[in-house]
């Protein structure tokens, strides 16, 4: 059993604080913005609050996180009651927010002048991921630090892989929303015209999913893109952030995204569409407006 501190308790961080505490069996304690949503994580799951993420972080073996962005990252790391000035040295930072590599850069820099281990380690499999235990976590940093830390993170992930030093964990994050983004915009475009043909998209996909045309999104989403409902997994907005910090990187390392570019222009007309917390399938929406 280890000290462990999560801040940030969204639809992601709850459940994952949630194994760490129940299927890790550590001893957890937990910091979100809204008190009241760590008071009910406690109240689920036992642990202990704190008012800050400085409070939280104070002892403790390891500290993970998962909030909105770079500057809320910032903010809880080493900002005004920031978790590293109350770190102990030797405890480990492990972030699982999707973020810049620069910022991964940034802290893991930090927390090395301070003697703590830094991990970028973002997460794919979205919500359902989260609740059941089953997260994909790409991870950046030094290879002493992840061993260290790996037995804790498996508490809420089925795959954990050390893809290269700081940073590189937030490089690959982006190689997966970019492969994500052509694949759903490419479904869209196929059960739309399936629709158009006449065809019966059941009997169409369990055909072709059965081939090369298969994939996750296929065999998850197109029951409920076919219904038209969008209201299950990854947030339009959200898959817009992160598709903003695939171009922005790709900008500084001379890498083309054509697609990428234009399929999240294609997420921004959902956006018009009063679409911003509909999930990533509701590009079909699009064709069909």
């Amino acid at each position: 059993m280890a000290t462990v501190a999560f801040l940030g308790l969204g639809v992601m961080g709850y459940p994952m604080a949630g194994h760490l505490k129940n299927k890790g069996g550590h001893d957890v304690t937990v910091y979100n913005r809204t008190q009241a949503k760590a008071e009910k994580w406690v109240a689920e799951h036992g642990g202990t609050s704190a008012r800050t993420p400085a409070e939280a972080a104070k002892d403790k073996d390891f500290v993970f996180s998962c909030v909105g962005n770079d500057d809320d990252l910032r903010q809880v790391t080493t900002g005004k009651d920031g978790a590293f000035a109350a770190m102990k040295k030797g405890a480990i930072f492990i972030d699982n927010t999707t973020a810049s590599a620069e910022v991964a850069r940034e802290l893991a820099a930090a927390a090395a002048e301070r003697g703590i281990g830094f991990l970028d380690a973002p997460v794919s499999g979205g919500q359902a991921g989260a609740e059941n235990g089953i997260l994909t976590v790409m991870v950046g940093g030094d290879e002493v630090t992840f061993d260290t830390a790996r037995p804790v993170i498996d508490a809420y992930a089925r795959m954990v892989g050390l893809m290269g030093s700081a940073g590189a964990g937030q490089l690959t994050k982006m190689i997966n929303q970019i492969c994500i983004a052509g694949l759903v915009q490419g479904l869209a475009e196929g059960i739309h015209f399936g629709k158009k043909a006449g065809l019966d998209i059941e009997k169409v996909i369990e055909v072709i999913s059965k081939g090369a045309a298969g994939s996750w999104q296929m065999e998850n989403r197109h029951k409920t893109m076919n219904a038209g409902k969008y209201d299950f997994g990854f947030a339009v907005d959200w898959m817009r952030k992160d598709l903003g910090i695939c171009l922005d990187e790709a900008d500084r390392n001379g890498a083309r995204l054509p697609v990428t570019a234009l399929v999240d222009q294609f997420y921004k007309d959902v956006q018009a569409l009063g679409g911003k917390r509909w999930d990533t399938s509701s590009l079909l929406a699009r064709l069909e407006k």
